[in-house]
């Protein structure tokens, strides 16, 4: 299993500098991972480093909470994509899925998904914070609003898990008859976690552990 091909290399801390930066993309180019995820305002720096090496560039919108308004989760993925953002991944509007206003969260991730033209879109449904009926119901607003993948948690839940086997196996029955794949996310931090979210049914892996992973 070539495990690096699953691996968004992933550095997301307030207080990462910029040598710690300039590892991650070193890492990545070393490692051939998939892809480094970063946030926005690094993306003009990401792609001048990586994607000459084939590393594409994962940038996160409306990040961590998802409780930004829609135009301005629309303005932030636009200007990700100009930047060169090859994929980006949004957070769900938790508090309005679970008021079960699912016309705001299927036109939040549309109008995303709209100005992200061919590149695909990923939506954080934060799973730590949410039911198994919950769960479900985000993919399937996720399938209808269009979206490319689903994914598991910003890792930024305090407490939180994050990315677990069993809700990893639901949202993959959910959403991989409707051509959707899911991104396993938060707290995979060895070969053995990473496998076991595989063989759950992710198709990507979301990790600041890329490295260990592969050295195990």
């Amino acid at each position: 299993m070539e495990l690096n091909k699953y691996i968004e290399h992933t550095l997301l801390k307030q207080d990462a500098k910029k040598e710690d930066f300039e590892k991650l993309y070193q890492e990545a180019i070393d490692n051939k991972f998939f892809g480094v995820c970063i946030n926005p305002a690094y993306v003009k720096d990401a792609v001048e480093k990586v994607q000459k090496y084939g590393v594409k560039v994962v940038t996160v919108i409306g990040f961590p909470l998802g409780a930004n308004s829609t135009d301005v989760k629309v303005f932030e993925t636009q200007k990700a994509i100009a930047d060169g953002a090859d994929e980006v991944d949004m957070v769900i509007n938790v508090s309005k899925l679970k008021d079960k206003d699912y016309d705001y969260v299927i036109n939040d991730i549309k109008s995303v998904k709209e100005v992200c033209s061919n590149h695909n879109l990923k939506v954080i449904l934060e799973t730590d914070l949410l039911t198994k009926d919950e769960i479900g119901t985000a993919c399937e607003l996720c399938i209808k609003a269009g979206a490319d993948l689903v994914k598991t948690s910003t890792g930024f839940v305090k407490g939180g898990v994050g990315a677990k086997e069993d809700d990893v196996k639901l949202m993959s029955e959910v959403v991989k008859s409707h051509g959707l794949r899911v991104k396993a996310s938060g707290g995979i931090r060895d070969r053995e976690s990473a496998i076991a979210m595989i063989n759950a049914g992710a198709d990507r892996l979301g990790t600041s552990s890329g490295v260990l992973i592969m050295e195990n």
